[in-house]
């Protein structure tokens, strides 16, 4: 079992050892897949951006830049794929956010975070010990002791989430899951060559269809294209639109981050210059900048273009997730 698991350890262990060429890598010691995002201070500003994907045991580089500012947060957040409330990596430092890639400019003593797109995050601060590179480890509790390790315990865990009786999510070899293993390499058609990118993409994928929705309503790329997506909903007996947010290839975005209480979201996603999608006969207002318009009336005459939305049905429920393919909207994998 642990030589046919060897594969899995091989990335994040050379990424740990090699030297740090990236002033700022982060590493995934914990579980579960992460995304992350970090903020740049240097005063009266702040720069902040994401996210950052970073699997069990492996490590990634948020800032390619030497560090040269005055201070440097991190917050990072469990994948959709895993049931219950998302898990969260941060502090006491709260700054701005956006679902999908990221860069945002803010003043530092900027009270709120405004706009139908941007919500805040507890950020924790980042000791760099003022060295120009430096790596961090994202842990879980109880503490795995290496990336291997965390590789192991994160494959179990997103094994677990598709279905798959594991008896404990930790770093020791077992036979369920080697059993487990095997029937999902058969079942995704894996070559002999896939390794760790392609099993905790393709674990992520499946898990996410077949889980529980978190609260608001989710978009997954199940394309490898980049995607950019809008959405409307009815609001104090008008209507508002939003967009645009960037979902990259198979990853998620939360559009709306509070419970849904609408019966129905309209949804459009295109491709960044590109073909459109997701449509539908529903007329709504956009603009090709990111936007935020009440109203779904003389779209021209206020100086907007009207596009066609899909409706999206929630089911009542408070989360809804929409997975978004090459063809268009996916139906949900059942449980």
């Amino acid at each position: 079992m642990r030589r046919r698991l060897a594969w899995l350890a091989v990335l994040a262990l050379f990424a740990l050892a090699s030297p740090a060429h990236a002033a700022l890598k982060l590493c995934n010691r914990s579980s579960y897949i992460l995304y992350a995002a970090t903020s740049s201070v240097v005063s009266p500003g702040s720069t902040t951006q994401g996210w950052v994907r970073i699997t069990p045991g492996d490590c990634q580089i948020a800032l390619p830049e030497k560090l040269t500012a005055q201070s440097y947060l991190v917050y990072a957040r469990s994948s959709l794929a895993y049931s219950g409330p998302q898990r969260a990596w941060g502090g006491n430092f709260p700054s701005c956010v956006k679902e999908g890639d990221f860069t945002l400019h803010q003043g530092v003593t900027a009270p709120y975070c405004t706009g139908g797109t941007v919500f805040a995050a507890p950020f924790a601060a980042v000791d760099t010990h003022s060295r120009p590179d430096w790596i961090m480890s994202f842990d879980d509790q109880p503490t795995l002791p290496t990336l291997e390790a965390a590789q192991l315990a994160g494959a179990k865990r997103l094994l677990k989430a598709n279905g798959y009786r594991i008896a404990a999510i930790d770093a020791k070899p077992d036979k369920a899951t080697e059993a487990a293993l095997n029937d999902f390499r058969k079942k995704m058609h894996f070559s002999q060559q896939a390794g760790n990118a392609e099993l905790f993409a393709a674990l992520e994928t499946a898990a996410t269809k077949r889980g529980e929705a978190p609260q608001g309503y989710t978009v997954c790329n199940d394309g490898k294209d980049d995607v950019v997506a809008a959405i409307a909903q009815a609001a104090d007996g008008d209507y508002v639109t939003r967009g645009w947010w960037r979902v990259v290839g198979s990853a998620c975005a939360r559009l709306i981050t509070t419970p849904l209480t609408q019966g129905t979201i309209w949804l459009l996603v295109q491709r960044p210059g590109g073909p459109t999608l997701v449509t539908g006969p529903d007329q709504f207002c956009v603009t090709a900048p990111e936007f935020e318009i009440k109203g779904r009336g003389r779209c021209v005459q206020r100086g907007f273009t009207q596009a066609g939305f899909a409706r999206t049905l929630t089911g009542g429920r408070p989360g809804s997730i929409v997975h978004v393919g090459a063809s268009g909207l996916q139906a949900a994998m059942s449980k």
